[in-house]
């Protein structure tokens, strides 16, 4: 029993499992798909086209398999990641995949240590190790490890790291201690740009709980962190891109009269050749603008079409990616389909209880680990809901679902006691 007990708290034993079944599901996957395949198709994508310009000296260019010209489609740091591998082991080369695949399962793994420490102080070592756990197994974890190759499992860690940070420097009082977390939250912007939507709420926080003046200094540093990308951005453009510039194509794809909850790419530049000819002939900033005020107009006058769309992909994000996960689940005869949809639903019940306990409890981390839920996902009910899109904030969903199984746990306990 000890030695059970001693292997379920054991974070070096949880990081190899869930090491294990990335890498288990990886080889499984590429043993079906021909080696040509992943050779090329993974990489054309935005992420993988700009890689590429980057690693061939064009530059961070081309999110289109076309020459382009420059982009600020993403920030720079996981092209940046994937350009290193190509120049390494060649574009659209099968080792390039595996060298990709490889550095995904790490990030991915790697987030089972900021879950088990931030459930640690908001609730003690038998949580935290739950929630590593559960993050071990998690199935979205390890398919989107594997199957695309997006900054999803890099943007899930340093979510992660974001909360065990904000957590952890609410207790600090050395300056370099908030420096260091202002510098976590610019690797993070650098990173994907939709974590910025909780920059305000956890500095805020921050500000309130320990010191207005730390906090002001954390996110100084991290505007700091930003601005070599933002100076890079006007220099190309002669326009004020403070990091990505891709937010009025996502809105008026997702919302205009052929939009539909499940986006398939339609209407994209990189699927759609007179879209992609539009992109060129006005620019990337005067597409991005006319597309913003189309998708904005539509809005408006559409009420009712809108509250289609948002309330389909409100359930789709948090489904794993279907807007009709009953009628999905019944008509599908994949078991693991069924096991993929009923792993996110539980994620799903459990974060909202795992608040309820958190909230009840008086718990004084209740806040931050609630705005990841509740604020997060706002821009993806707007725009486009791929399950990848939520990936950054599954950890703490995770580290929620496990608060919710040991204070149900607990009650259930005390009703058996009495």
């Amino acid at each position: 029993m000890r030695l059970a007990r001693r292997a379920y708290l054991s974070l070096p034993l949880i990081v190899f499992v869930a090491l294990a079944f990335r890498l288990g599901f990886a080889w499984n996957y590429q043993s079906h798909v021909p080696r040509r395949a992943l050779s090329v198709i993974p990489f054309l994508f935005e992420s993988g086209n700009i890689a590429r310009s980057l690693a061939t000296g064009a530059g961070f260019s081309s999110p289109f398999r076309v020459p382009t010209g420059p982009t600020a489609w993403m920030t720079p740091l996981y092209p940046l990641l994937l350009s290193g591998i190509m120049r390494l082991f060649g574009a659209y080369t099968f080792a390039s995949w595996v060298a990709a695949v490889l550095m995904n399962i790490g990030f991915s793994a790697a987030a089972c240590v900021p879950i088990f420490f931030a459930a640690k102080r908001i609730a003690g070592l038998g949580l935290a190790a739950a929630a590593a756990w559960l993050w071990a197994i998690f199935p979205n974890a390890i398919l989107l490890s594997f199957e695309s190759l997006w900054e999803t499992s890099l943007s899930a860690l340093l979510g992660a790291a974001l909360l065990w940070a904000t957590l952890r420097v609410s207790e600090a009082r050395r300056a370099r201690a908030w420096c260091a977390y202002g510098l976590l939250w610019g690797v993070a912007l650098m990173t994907n740009v939709a974590l910025v939507s909780l920059f305000a709420f956890l500095l805020g926080w921050l500000a309130y709980r320990r010191d207005l003046r730390r906090a002001a200094l954390a996110a100084a540093v991290a505007v700091v962190c930003c601005v070599p990308w933002t100076i890079r951005n006007y220099a190309v453009f002669h326009s004020l891109v403070p990091l990505r510039s891709v937010l009025g194509l996502q809105l008026w794809v997702g919302n205009n009269p052929r939009a539909k909850v499940v986006w398939l790419g339609e209407q994209h530049p990189i699927n759609d050749t007179a879209e992609r000819n539009r992109y060129v002939a006005l620019g990337e900033i005067e597409y991005m603008r006319q597309k913003l005020h189309q998708a904005a107009g539509y809005m408006v006058t559409h009420p009712r079409h809108e509250a289609q769309l948002i309330a389909g992909r409100f359930v789709s994000i948090w489904a794993g990616g279907t807007p009709s996960p009953v009628r999905d689940f019944f008509r599908s005869r994949s078991l693991w389909f069924r096991y993929v949809l009923l792993f996110n639903l539980a994620l799903a019940s459990g974060a909202v209880l795992g608040m309820v306990f958190l909230f009840r409890k008086r718990n004084p981390f209740a806040f931050p680990v609630a705005v990841y839920p509740i604020v997060f996902p706002w821009a993806y009910y707007l725009t486009l809901a791929l399950p990848r899109y939520r990936h950054p904030i599954d950890p703490v969903l995770v580290l929620l679902t496990a608060v919710a199984a040991f204070e149900c746990t607990a009650m259930y306990r005390r009703g058996c006691a009495t």
